[in-house]
């Protein structure tokens, strides 16, 4: 079965067709390290893995390229506020990022390349753009002429009219046109620079990717280049101009662009108080599959609003299916009929895997592991079934990247005092004392332990 992803580029859905089959390679944006990484940096790289991860499924062979910006305006200005080196700054959510990263089980990319490792290549980039007669030098600074590059605005469905436009700055001492586009930025006082052709400076941010993307994959045209909906201008248009003036080939064969995510219906601004990071995610909630489930639940391409009631709607989701994985557990050990047809399991599984075709479109995926959950429910004795559904639960959300590992303990009882108190629950049971027996089957629950009876014996799980 053929996978079909929306393109940006042509604004329609297409074939995925890798130039060498069966090798894919991706790039996507990473993130800047000025602060610490928020939710809506978690759905752009839970997003792009998830992409990368059913890739493979299908069988491809992935090579995964996610950058770091480690040098930029944002850093320098941050850095100068809280009186530290930007170096300092950088290490420091470097190390944030990682472990973010390893908090939401995430892996890392083939290559991670770090901006300030890669100057070298982009003044030579830079250089060939300038012998091409697509850029030029002023006053310290490197511009991209764009109306030398008759592909400008491809990408972002703008006309060079309507981008001027929007443009409402006069012209520039230093750029000839105010819609050119700086590829070196002169160094001011007391700001990182790397020594030049043009003088002492460094890259400007798109330059950053064309380089990186390209040097990595080692070739001149991606498969994918992924990002958010906000970087498709000018950042991305940028790319595509200074990569294909000096190359001559095209960029990017596929461009994937996820949505955007709000906070209650607002833009997340630290100066709203609804700036949400990874860390006070896991801090509030325990569990990193309740924000995979809710960004599941929408199409990665649509915008996503995040709410607590969300959140409890993917913590319904997550408790249906742990319950219906423990009654595999325990029915798949103690019954041996078998009612119905295992074809039902891959039935169910090819539905996962065409949908998920269809420009990966998780809603209907996650639809499809419930469909299985629902049938279990219904024919929890048949055994052979049960077994072969939950294997296949299990690795439909594995593609998915929910691992189904324990939440964050939360404060509470240990799994042995646990166990201890059902043992002395039984007990009151045997010997008909119900007032204790519904005394500690509270005091569970006060705990956020929930208890299951059923005919082999009491089970528990923690709330979540």
């Amino acid at each position: 079965m053929p996978i079909f992803i929306y393109n940006s580029l042509t604004r329609k859905k297409e074939e995925f067709i890798p130039l060498n089959h069966p090798k894919v390679n991706i790039y996507t944006c990473g993130v800047t390290v000025y602060d610490d990484s928020h939710i809506g940096h978690a759905r752009s790289l839970y997003i792009f893995d998830l992409i990368r991860r059913y890739l493979k499924y299908r069988g491809f062979e992935v090579t995964f390229v996610r950058n770091i910006t480690d040098v930029d305006d944002k850093i320098i200005n941050r850095a100068n506020e809280l009186k530290v080196s930007w170096q300092e700054l950088v290490n420091k959510y470097i190390g944030k990022y990682y472990d973010d990263l390893e908090a939401l089980g995430i892996a890392k990319g083939d290559f991670e390349p770090r901006a300030t490792e890669n100057i070298a290549d982009m003044i030579k980039h830079i250089e060939g753009l300038i012998q091409k007669g697509y850029a030029y030098e002023s006053g310290g600074d490197v511009y991209f002429n764009v109306r030398k590059f008759p592909g400008y605005g491809k990408l972002s469905g703008q006309s060079i009219d309507q981008m001027e436009t929007a443009v409402r700055i006069g012209l520039s001492e230093i750029k000839h046109d105010p819609l050119d586009f700086a590829l070196w930025k002169k160094s001011k006082d007391f700001e990182p620079f790397w020594d030049s052709p043009w003088g002492k400076g460094r890259p400007g941010w798109h330059m950053e990717c064309s380089v990186m993307s390209q040097k990595f994959l080692k070739t001149e045209t991606l498969d994918i280049h992924a990002g958010g909906r906000d970087l498709i201008f000018p950042h991305h248009e940028n790319e595509i101009a200074q990569s294909e003036a000096l190359t001559g080939n095209q960029f990017a064969k596929y461009w994937i662009h996820h949505g955007l995510l709000t906070i209650n219906g607002q833009k997340m601004s630290k100066s709203l108080g609804n700036f949400i990071t990874i860390k006070d995610f896991i801090t509030k909630y325990k569990n990193v599959d309740l924000l995979k489930l809710f960004f599941l639940s929408a199409h990665y391409s649509h915008p996503v609003d995040f709410t607590d009631e969300k959140i409890d709607e993917a913590k319904v989701a997550l408790e249906r299916i742990l319950i219906c994985l423990d009654k595999i557990k325990i029915e798949s050990a103690h019954s041996f009929q078998e009612y119905i047809k295992q074809e039902a399991v891959e039935d169910i599984r090819n539905k996962f895997n065409e949908v998920m075709d269809d420009d990966f479109n998780t809603p209907q995926a996650l639809a499809a592991i419930f469909e299985l959950v629902t049938l279990v429910n219904k024919n929890i004795k048949d055994s052979g079934f049960v077994r072969q559904a939950g294997a296949a639960i299990k690795e439909m959300l594995s593609v998915l990247g929910v691992s189904l590992e324990p939440a964050q303990a939360k404060a509470g009882p240990t799994d042995k005092e646990i166990t201890e108190m059902i043992s002395e629950r039984n007990k009151a049971r045997l010997e008909k004392d119900f007032m204790l027996s519904d005394k500690l089957r509270k005091a569970l629950e006060a705990k956020g332990v929930i208890l299951e009876d059923t005919k082999d014996g009491t089970t528990w799980r923690r709330r979540l």
